[in-house]
Order: C-alpha cells, then sequence, then structure tokens
C-alpha cells in the first residue's frame, strides 16, 4: 500500500473518530434539548446581586449564605471586583442581603469564591464556613468561623493539597475536615477540554482531614455538587455529563460504596438537601448547547429540579422551575426555607420565588 493511501485511511479514521466524538459530546451536553417555560407565582430578583450566586447554602434559623462573582477564563463576568460571601435572612420580609465582613489575616483582594458548606460544632454551636477559593486560578479551602452578631467571618486557615487541584465543591462534616469533588482530572487548560471530548471519567472525590488526604470515589465525568444525607449516611454527588446524582454511602470515613444512579435528565450543578424532609434540590443548566456559545442574545437557561425518596426504590424526579434565560441565565443552585425558593446563578443573578408546594 502506497505512502498516500496510507495517509487517506488514516485521515479518514481521524475523521471518523473525531465525528463520532462530536455526536458523543452533543449528548452529553444535550444540545438538542428544548425547554418549556415553568415559572412560580411572585418571583423577583435578590437587590445586590449583579454577578451571580454560584452557591447558595442555609442554616437552620433561615439564614442563607451566598457565594458570589466567581471569575473564569471562559465565562462572562460582570464586576471586577473580587467575590463576597452574603447572608440573606430568609424570615426578613424585606429580603435584603448583607455583605460579610472578613477577619484576620486574609487575601481579599484575591477572593474567587466557588462551592460552600457550612458545618455547625455539636460541641459549642459555632458555625464554621468553607470556602472553595480559586485565587490566580488555583485551587484551595478557606475555613472561616461566623460571628452572627457582626455578620463576620473570622479567617481560620487555607487548605492546600495536591488532590485538591481542581475543587468544584466541598460539603463539610467537621470543623477541619470535609468531602470534596474535582471537576477535572487535568489542570492543563487545553487538556481540560479533552477530558469531556473523549468522555474520560476521571473526575473524583475526595475525603480531607489533618491527619487524612485521599481520594474515596472516582469514575465522574464531570463531578459538580456534593452534599450529604441529614442523618450523614450518604454522600450525593452530581456527574453533570451523565446527568445523574451518584449515591454513596459513608461506611467509613474513607470508604464510600456505590448505591445507586439517579436519572435527572438535565445538567445539574450544586446539591441541596432539606433537613427534615431529605429532599435534593438541584440547580440545573438544561441544555450546554447555549452553554458553549454564550450568545448574549440567546443565553444559557435555567432549571430547578427536587428529588423525593432519592434512597427509595422509585426516587420521584420533578421539574419545579424553568426558564430560556430570558428571566435568570446559568443556575447553578437552588434551596427552599419557608415556601420560598432561592434561585443562584454562576455568573449573573439571584432569584427568589414562592413554591407551589
Amino acid at each position: 500500500m502506497g505512502k498516500l493511501a496510507v495517509l487517506s485511511l488514516s485521515f479518514a479514521a481521524l475523521a471518523v473518530l473525531i465525528g463520532e466524538r462530536v455526536i458523543t459530546l452533543r449528548h452529553l451536553i444535550l444540545y438538542h434539548r428544548e425547554l418549556s417555560q415553568n415559572y412560580l407565582p411572585n418571583c423577583h430578583y435578590v437587590e445586590g446581586i449583579e454577578c451571580g450566586a454560584e452557591d447558595i447554602t442555609i442554616l437552620e434559623n433561615g439564614l442563607a449564605f451566598l457565594s458570589t462573582c466567581v471569575k473564569h477564563p471562559d465565562l462572562p463576568s460582570y464586576s471586577d471586583d473580587p467575590g463576597k460571601i452574603y447572608t440573606l435572612n430568609l424570615l426578613d420580609s424585606k429580603i435584603k442581603i448583607k455583605a460579610t465582613n472578613i477577619k484576620g489575616d486574609f487575601d481579599k483582594d484575591s477572593f474567587n469564591p466557588h462551592g460552600i458548606s457550612l458545618y455547625t460544632d455539636d460541641k459549642d454551636g459555632a458555625v464554621y464556613l468553607f470556602v472553595v477559593n480559586h485565587p490566580q486560578g488555583k485551587s484551595q479551602v478557606e475555613i472561616f468561623r461566623y460571628d452572627e452578631d457582626e455578620n463576620a467571618l473570622q479567617y481560620i486557615k487555607t487548605i492546600k493539597h495536591e488532590l485538591l487541584h481542581n475543587v468544584n465543591d466541598i460539603v463539610a462534616v467537621g470543623t477541619e475536615s470535609f468531602y470534596a469533588t474535582n471537576d477535572h482530572y487535568f489542570t492543563n487548560g487545553i487538556l481540560k477540554l479533552v477530558e469531556p471530548f473523549l468522555s474520560l471519567p476521571w473526575c473524583d472525590v475526595v475525603y480531607y482531614s489533618p491527619q487524612t488526604v485521599q481520594v474515596v470515589a472516582g469514575g465522574f465525568l464531570l463531578a459538580n455538587g456534593i452534599n450529604i444525607s441529614p442523618d450523614r449516611r450518604h454522600l450525593y454527588v452530581a456527574d453533570l455529563l451523565k446527568h445523574k446524582i451518584v449515591v454513596l454511602e459513608i461506611q467509613k470515613t474513607t470508604v464510600l460504596s456505590h448505591v445507586k444512579e439517579v436519572d435527572v435528565g438535565s445538567l445539574c450543578d450544586n446539591i441541596e438537601v432539606d433537613r427534615e424532609s431529605g429532599e435534593l434540590w438541584l440547580g440545573c443548566h438544561p441544555n450546554g448547547r447555549n452553554w458553549l456559545h454564550q450568545d448574549p442574545n440567546d443565553p444559557p437557561g435555567s432549571e430547578v429540579i427536587r428529588i423525593e425518596n432519592i434512597l427509595s426504590e422509585k426516587p420521584k424526579v420533578t421539574q419545579l422551575y424553568s426558564d430560556d434565560g430570558s428571566v435568570i441565565v446559568a443556575s447553578s443552585v437552588a434551596t427552599q426555607y419557608g415556601g420560598k425558593l432561592l434561585i443562584g446563578t454562576v455568573y449573573q443573578k439571584a432569584l427568589i420565588c414562592d413554591l407551589k408546594l
């Protein structure tokens, strides 16, 4: 066989491979999915949030914490200011955010907050806020202690580790321990793009404590949100590109067993868990087409999904809100408290609505 024929066959094989990969990637990002509007009553924007509230979590007393203004080189940014953590009292009819005051030896100018988690110490009732931070594009975890009287975050420590290389979200399980998701295996920008293109299931979950740092679960295409059941016996992980929530049982802190996977039919980001009912609330991206194009005239939409009885044989998956981007762009988190639904986005606004339950 001549050299020309070999080259022709090689190029043909490469073209077939690329074509197959493009088709697969379009399936993974739900490229062709169309969205029907599904609104809730009495929705309005949370005043003061203009550059996203990528993650939101709520204390038992109704005080919500909002992680705002995360910056990423591939995404729009509506503010040059550093990121901030706001609080919002959902029992207050005024629905007014307050910026927390960060105290201690902490670099506020490079603060780039992403996923967050709250932990209340049973011993003394102290509240700790864990924050995934990306200063200069790096990944590290900040631990603060919250002072409610002053609405202040007292900086405690920064955690860095080679296993915490692309941290997306976090769930605290102690005053210095947590589980975290890595949403990519590689740290190089080009290689990060290769991962989804080749469908490499190399994302993982890492357990961290001062004594132990270990990968405890893997095989995710794109591991995003993570949270824990009210009885603290199960972890829930959002595998965004598989359109599933993965349920893991915590046998020991570093030993997890795979229980099941629940289809959600959307690209779900962060997970919030209702303390009383155990329901999962998911902020999701309805399709990846608009996310990739980032066309301001056809922006990414938003979707909120609830999962009831996730540990049963037949979990109930319900879409509670959906929008094509005309109201709210790129939802990443949803959580409810006192009949109100709070929806955050990666880089745009935050919305609060009445729930029809």
